[in-house]
């Protein structure tokens, strides 16, 4: 990697007037993950999926690492579900849609991809996987009632053994930042389970070929454990730098 590597980071939209105290906490916590990833040598591009995804496409087609962050509901109908279920989100079916191709270019093309939250439900949606659509008031992975700075709440995941999530944070529970209403119902194609909430929910999915991890939790909040955002970003350098080593065998052969 004899350059400065590229990272995407994409976020479902740059606008939301309707909710301004919403919009301005995604705006903080897609900040920290840029702010993190160029204290480590990243360059940044910032794309919003709503522009469409021939836009989405084209703007990441020369990164060489993606991260997709937190935002709104997925749209049911990415998964053959009905709108009008508890704590419904408006919806952003132009960035969902998006979002859903980028994750399938990704594994095709063996960009490393790390899904934040919403991103972690958009990798499952894409590969034909479906949601929990709620998880109830008293769910414990979100904070209800409350003004939107505290919505986070913490709580521990267990990851899985021999996982890379267990190699980069340890394989004893793991204390973590989340606000999520939603979780993972059936498991989309190549994709394992490898970190699981107290209550059983999904926490985070490792792709089982292509370099991609998904965490249903905030590593870039301020109140996470240091270092948990550092180490999942490491993984994505260490995905470009597996991807050079298979291209260089290919040419030697």
């Amino acid at each position: 990697m004899s350059q400065q590597p590229v990272l995407a980071v994409v976020e479902a939209t740059r606008f939301r007037p309707h909710d301004p105290a919403y919009h301005e906490y995604v705006q903080l916590l897609v900040g920290n993950v840029i702010a993190e990833a160029r204290s480590h040598g990243w360059g940044v591009i910032r794309l919003a999926a709503d522009r469409g995804t021939a836009a989405l496409l084209s703007g990441t087609a020369q990164a060489d690492a993606i991260v997709i962050v937190g935002g709104e509901d997925i749209h049911p109908r990415f998964y053959g579900a009905e709108t009008g279920y508890a704590n419904e989100s408006r919806h952003l079916p132009v960035a969902d849609a998006a979002q859903i191709a980028l994750v399938r270019s990704a594994v095709a093309r063996r960009t490393p991809l790390l899904g934040i939250c919403r991103g972690l439900q958009i990798v499952n949606v894409a590969l034909g996987g479906t949601l929990v659509q709620d998880l109830g008031d008293e769910c414990g992975h979100v904070n209800r009632g409350v003004p939107i700075p505290q919505v986070l709440t913490t709580h521990t995941v267990q990851p899985e053994v021999d996982s890379r999530v267990a190699e980069l944070l340890g394989a004893r529970p793991v204390e973590v930042r989340s606000a999520h209403h939603q979780a993972v119902d059936r498991l989309g194609a190549g994709l394992a389970v490898t970190a699981r909430s107290h209550d059983g929910h999904v926490e985070a999915i490792e792709h089982q070929d292509a370099p991609l991890l998904a965490v249903q939790w905030h590593p870039e909040d301020v109140q996470a454990p240091a270092g948990q955002l550092t180490a999942l970003l490491g993984v994505l350098r260490s995905g470009i730098l597996d991807a050079e080593l298979a291209s260089r065998s290919v040419v030697a052969a």
